[in-house]
C-alpha cells in the first residue's frame, strides 16, 4: 500500500503531492500504533516525517499566496474597483495610503501654520509704523506661491520627463504645470486621482515658506510692488529649479554613488531664502537714519517675536518630520520619531548658545531677541541632517549653528548691511552650515554613508555597504551649497537691480520717515491704541534729514572746487 501510494504521489503535483503525503503519513502512524513499541528508529523517522510535512504545508500556502498576489497587482489598482482593466485597492495598500495622506496632511498645516511664525517675529521686529505693511508682505508670500507653484513652480521643480528615476535634463521639469496629469479619466467619466495631488499641497508649504524669509531681510524701506514682482519670480522659477536640482531628483542627486543629502531643505528652503534676503538688503540699502539713530531702531513688540518663535519651533515639527513622506512603515515611524528628537535637542541647544554669548558681549545683558534668533538657528542647522545624525551630533550642530549666527551677524553690522530679522545670518549661513553638517556629521561613520537610506547604509552594485562614500556625500552637499547661492544670488540681482536703477526699488525718505502705514496703508495704524504721531517729532527728524542733505551738498561742492583748477589747465592744454 505505502509503495503505490509513494508511486502516484511522484506523478502529481505538489498540492496532490501534500494530500498523497498526508495519507501516507496516516497509514504509517496507523502501523506504528498497531506495532510492538520496541521499534524505536520507526518512530524516530515517522516524527521526522511529520516535521518534513508540516514544513511543505507551510511552503505551498505561501507559494499559493504568493501566486494570487501577483495576479491580482498584474492590473493597476482603483477607487473604483474591479473592473476588466483594473482591480481593487488591497486591505494593506487602502490602510498605507489613507496612513500616509492623513501624516502628511497633518504635517503641511503645521508648516502652513509657521506663516503665522514669520508674521509674528517681522512684524515684532519692526517699528510699530510699519506692522501692516510687513503683515501685508507675507500675505502675498502666502497668496502668490501657492498661485505660481500651481501654475508653474511645480512643473519645474517636480514634472518630468524622468529616466530611470532621474530627471532627463537633471535641470528642469517640463510637465504637470496647472495641474495637468494630476488626474486620469477613462472613457466612461470616471476620474481616477494620483498621490501627486498630496505631494503638491506638501511642498507648496515649503515654496511659500522660502519666500517669507526674503521679506524681513528687506522690511521697512522695500515698496511693495517690486516685493510682489520678486516674490512671484521665487516662488515660480528661483525657488522651483532649486527643488528640481535636488528633491525632484536632478543632477544633484545624481552626481555620484549617493548625490546630496538635504532632508527637510537646510540649504533648499533656508539657504536660498537666506541669499535672496541678503541681496535685497543690499541692493536696497540701510534704513534712513539706521546707523545714525541706532536706538531708534529697537524691536517694536517683544512679545510678538517670543510667540513667533514658538509657533516656528512647533510647525518645524511639521516640516522636518513631515519630510519622511509616509507613515505606513514601522521604519517610517522610527524615522519621524528620529528627526523629532534631533529637531528638538538642535532648537534648545541654539537658543542656550546664542543667549550665552549674547550675555558675555552685553556683559551681564540678556537678550531675548538673541535667545529668540539662536533657537532658530539651531532649528535651520539641524533641518538638513535630521534624519541621518545621532542626537549627540545634532547637539553639536547647533552648538555650532549658534556661533556661526552671531558671527555672521555681527560681521553684517560691521559691514552696515541692514538685515533687520537677521535673515540671512539665521537661515542662510546656518542653513549653509546645516547642509554640510548633514554629511560630515553622518551615524555611518568616517568611511560608509547612510544618507537617505535612514537606518542603512548605501549600498553598491553588489549589494554591500559602499566604501569611501561619505567623501563623495560631502562633495554632492558641497556642491549643493554653491549652486544654491550662486543661481539665487544671480536672478535676484537679476530682478531687483533693473528697479534700483530706475529708482523704484526703494521708498521714499519721506515715506519711511512717516512710516508705510500712514503712507500707504487704511486704516493708519496697526493697533488701536497707538499714540498719534507725534508731530514734534517728525519735525525734527526732517531737520536734521535736511541738514544731513546741506552738509553732503558742501562736501560735495569742495570737492568739485577742489580739482576745478585742474579741469581748467586741462581745458587750456588741449586748446
Amino acid at each position: 500500500v505505502l509503495a503505490l501510494l509513494l508511486a502516484k504521489c511522484l506523478n502529481r503535483d505538489i498540492s496532490a503531492a501534500m494530500r498523497c503525503g498526508t495519507r501516507t503519513l496516516l497509514i504509517c502512524l496507523t502501523l506504528l500504533n498497531s506495532s510492538t513499541a520496541a521499534d524505536e528508529d520507526l518512530r524516530l523517522r515517522l516524527l521526522e516525517l511529520t516535521e518534513e510535512m508540516a514544513a511543505m504545508k507551510k511552503e505551498l500556502v505561501a507559494v499559493k499566496s504568493a501566486r494570487r498576489l501577483q495576479t491580482e497587482t498584474e492590473k493597476p489598482p482603483s477607487v473604483h474597483g474591479e473592473s476588466e482593466g483594473t482591480r481593487a485597492y488591497t486591505d494593506v495598500e487602502s490602510l498605507s495610503i489613507a496612513m500616509d495622506s492623513a501624516w502628511l496632511i497633518i504635517c503641511t498645516a503645521l508648516v502652513f501654520y509657521m506663516q503665522a511664525g514669520f508674521a509674528m517675529i517681522e512684524g515684532g521686529c519692526c517699528r510699530a509704523k510699519n506692522v501692516q505693511n510687513i503683515l501685508l508682505k507675507n500675505l502675498t508670500d502666502v497668496c502668490v506661491g501657492i498661485v505660481s507653484w500651481w501654475l508653474v513652480g511645480w512643473g519645474f521643480a517636480y514634472g518630468g520627463p524622468y529616466n530611470d528615476g532621474f530627471k532627463v535634463s537633471g535641470f528642469v521639469g517640463m510637465e504637470e504645470f496647472a495641474g495637468l496629469g494630476f488626474y486620469e479619466k477613462d472613457g466612461v467619466g470616471n476620474i481616477e486621482p494620483t498621490p501627486t495631488t498630496l505631494n503638491w499641497v506638501f511642498q507648496c508649504a515649503f515654496c511659500s515658506a522660502a519666500s517669507t524669509i526674503v521679506s524681513g531681510g528687506v522690511a521697512e524701506r522695500l515698496n511693495y510692488p517690486v516685493y510682489l514682482f520678486y516674490s512671484f519670480c521665487l516662488t515660480a522659477f528661483i525657488y522651483p529649479v532649486v527643488v528640481a536640482w535636488s528633491w525632484g531628483y536632478g543632477f544633484l542627486a545624481s552626481m555620484n554613488d549617493v548625490g546630496y543629502m538635504d532632508f527637510a531643505g537646510s540649504g533648499i528652503v533656508h539657504m536660498t531664502g537666506g541669499t535672496g534676503a541678503l541681496v535685497g538688503a543690499v541692493l536696497s540699502g540701510s534704513r534712513l537714519g539706521r546707523w545714525e539713530n541706532p536706538e531708534e531702531y529697537t524691536p517694536h513688540s517683544m512679545p510678538l517675536i517670543v510667540m513667533g518663535t514658538f509657533t516656528l519651533w512647533f510647525g518645524w515639527y511639521g516640516f522636518n518630520c513631515g519630510s519622511t513622506l509616509a507613515m505606513s512603515s514601522a521604519a517610517d515611524g522610527f524615522k519621524a520619531a528620529q528627526v523629532a528628537m534631533n529637531t528638538t535637542v538642535a532648537a534648545a541647544a541654539g537658543g542656550i548658545t546664542v543667549f550665552s554669548l549674547r550675555i558675555a558681549l552685553t556683559r551681564g545683558m540678556y537678550d531675548i531677541g538673541g535667545f529668540c534668533n539662536g533657537i532658530l538657528a539651531g532649528l535651520v542647522s539641524i533641518t538638513a541632517g535630521c534624519a541621518n545624525v545621532e542626537v549627540g551630533s545634532a547637539f553639536c550642530i547647533a552648538i555650532l549653528g549658534g556661533c556661526f549666527y552671531q558671527g555672521a551677524s555681527m560681521t553684517l553690522q560691521k559691514l552696515q548691511i541692514d538685515d533687520p530679522i537677521d535673515a540671512f545670518a539665521v537661515h542662510g549661513v546656518c542653513g549653509c552650515w546645516g547642509t554640510l553638517a548633514a554629511a560630515i556629521f553622518d551615524w555611518a561613520g568616517a568611511d560608509f554613508y547612510s544618507g537617505w537610506c535612514g537606518f542603512s547604509c548605501a549600498v553598491g552594485k553588489d549589494g554591500k555597504c559602499l566604501e569611501g562614500a561619505a567623501y563623495q556625500g560631502f562633495i554632492a552637499n558641497l556642491c549643493e551649497v554653491v549652486v544654491i547661492c550662486i543661481w539665487t544670488a544671480f536672478w535676484s540681482i537679476a530682478v531687483l537691480y533693473p528697479f534700483r536703477s530706475m529708482g523704484l526699488l526703494r521708498a521714499t525718505d519721506e515715506m519711511q520717515l512717516y512710516g508705510f502705514d500712514v503712507k500707504k496703508h487704511s486704516p493708519t495704524k496697526a493697533y488701536v491704541n497707538e499714540t498719534r504721531i507725534d508731530k514734534e517729532e517728525i519735525r525734527r527728524q526732517e531737520a536734521e534729514e535736511a541738514e544731513r542733505i546741506r552738509v553732503e551738498a558742501e562736501k560735495e561742492a569742495q570737492r568739485k572746487k577742489k580739482f576745478k583748477p585742474v579741469k581748467r589747465l586741462n581745458e587750456l592744454a588741449g586748446g
